[in-house]
């Protein structure tokens, strides 16, 4: 994952609004996981996605709903906290 994070991939925390505002990884974009299958459009073109959330499940969903989109370039990274590790 830390490659995939080097390389500039889109990090995407799926976590609430209010949970993101609690805090999050810098670099971050936070797309609710109940707002993931209304904005496709802001995954697709992307050469690599990291989904994460507080605990992994909810971006074990969003990995799901945008393979159902046709989006199979998504690593589960599991936790903001194990994320935010990998930023420098």
């Amino acid at each position: 994952m830390n490659d995939l994070i080097q390389a500039g991939a889109f990090l995407v925390d799926v976590r609430t609004e209010e949970e993101f505002q609690d805090g999050h990884v810098e670099a971050s974009v936070n797309i609710p996981l109940d707002q993931v299958a209304d904005r496709l459009e802001e995954f697709e073109g992307k050469t690599a996605i990291v989904v994460f959330c507080r605990s992994g499940s909810r971006s074990g969903m969003a990995k799901a709903i945008l393979a159902q989109a046709g989006i199979s370039n998504v690593t589960n990274g599991g936790t903001w906290q194990d994320v935010k590790k990998y930023i420098n």
